[in-house]
């Protein structure tokens, strides 16, 4: 289930982590990757992190000229120091031979907590929600304009969500579908470890709904959707279940979906 998310606000483009596939996706929905202005890590869970190290790469090696923020949490510097180390020869090479400015100097890495990220253009802060065993993840909340949106990241049902997110346009939160559990574990060797991670660490739909009612959202979008089974679960099955909780505008994620302000 990896997963990115690509937000343009304030005139910069802002990358929301950065699962596997990211890069072609943002290829393929038309974005230069020397365009990039931020990257954002919610947590260090492989899912959201596994590519940023190559979507820098590739962004470097198609004509990345000024410089990158990565935002992430503590862990986010080790990651990039060991992702450099090991393309140290190709670096290096592409340096010397085809005179390309050093990658590591135009990457600024800021690991946060919570509260303020950035202080404007947008604005954004962070709050920490529980994705048990990680310690470091974090919902963002992104403003500028009068404009805002919130990124809920992978977290249990925590109610003070709602009020981070309060008045967000859009509201951008993972979902669990409880039913589809089952199928999932009777396919999974560690049944009983997987169930008791999902149910810690995950936000079953209905719950999602509750915090889209009580955040007063304009829209509610669901994605990184839990789980990902052989059956197969299609979009009726969880708009069907959000309702039940939520009776405002709702949209599923899927890749290369786009939402423009109105």
């Amino acid at each position: 289930m990896p997963t990115s998310n690509l937000l343009e606000i304030g005139g910069k483009v802002c990358v929301v982590d950065c699962g596997l596939g990211v890069t072609s996706r943002l290829v393929d929905a038309g974005i230069k990757l020397a365009d990039i202005d931020y990257i954002f890590i919610t947590h260090l869970h492989s899912d959201h992190l596994l590519e940023l190290g190559p979507l820098l790469h590739t962004a470097w090696t198609t004509n990345l000229n000024k410089r990158i923020t990565v935002f992430g949490p503590v862990g986010t510097t080790e990651y990039l120091d060991h992702f450099y180390q090991s393309l140290q020869f190709d670096i290096n090479l592409r340096i010397d031979d085809e005179g390309r400015p050093d990658l590591r100097e135009l990457v600024m890495i800021r690991e946060y907590g919570e509260g303020l990220v950035l202080a404007d253009n947008p604005r954004v802060t962070a709050l920490k929600v529980p994705h048990p065993p990680v310690e470091e993840c974090y919902a963002l909340k992104m403003e500028h304009d009068g404009w805002k949106v919130t990124f809920g990241a992978d977290t249990a049902y925590f109610k003070p969500l709602m009020e981070f997110a309060r008045g967000s346009d859009i509201l951008i939160h993972e979902a669990m579908l409880t039913s589809g559990i089952e199928e999932l574990i009777r396919i999974t060797n560690s049944a009983k470890s997987l169930e008791k991670h999902l149910f810690a660490s995950h936000t079953p739909v209905e719950d999602v709904g509750r915090i889209a009612h009580g955040a007063g959202v304009e829209l509610l979008v669901l994605n990184h959707l839990v789980p990902v089974t052989q059956k197969g679960i299609n979009e009726q099955e969880w708009l069907d279940e959000i309702t039940k909780t939520w009776k405002g505008k709702t949209m599923i994620a899927r890749d290369g979906l786009e939402i423009r302000r109105q």
